[in-house]
């Protein structure tokens, strides 16, 4: 399980087995947040202090081990506090930025029985 804390002063990322027993081991060598495992295992995703995304690599069998942070990508402060999401095939992300200035919605679509339009405009062979 991957996780943060802020224990030592300032929210760094911990792995640790769940359910245990096992000793925790700290993944993040300079603050971090927001822990996301790579779909199919072997790297671990977080976002830095200073907003950048980062990657480790990591393997969990025998034992757990876990090689040196670096950055995968730089710039995330344009985006929302929640920042990425991992597509299935981890080579891609998901991040949503904010409209500036925030605006109000003036209108909204309400889609009744989903499904059916769905069918109707994606109709299976």
């Amino acid at each position: 399980m991957a996780y943060q804390s802020d224990e030592s002063g300032r929210f760094e990322v911990y792995v640790q087995p769940f359910p245990g027993p096992g000793r925790k081991f700290q993944v993040s060598t300079d603050g971090g947040e927001r822990p996301k495992w790579s779909p199919q295992g072997g790297e671990l995703f977080y976002r830095s202090p200073d907003n950048k995304l980062m990657v480790v690599d990591a393997t969990t069998s025998p034992a757990f081990s876990a090689g040196r942070p670096r950055v995968l990508f730089e710039g995330l402060e344009r985006f929302s506090v929640e920042c990425c999401e991992v597509a299935p095939d981890g080579q891609r992300f998901l991040a949503i930025q904010p409209v500036e200035p925030p605006q109000s919605p003036t209108q909204i679509h309400v889609v009744l029985n989903w499904f059916e339009e769905l069918k109707r405009l994606v109709p299976v062979p």
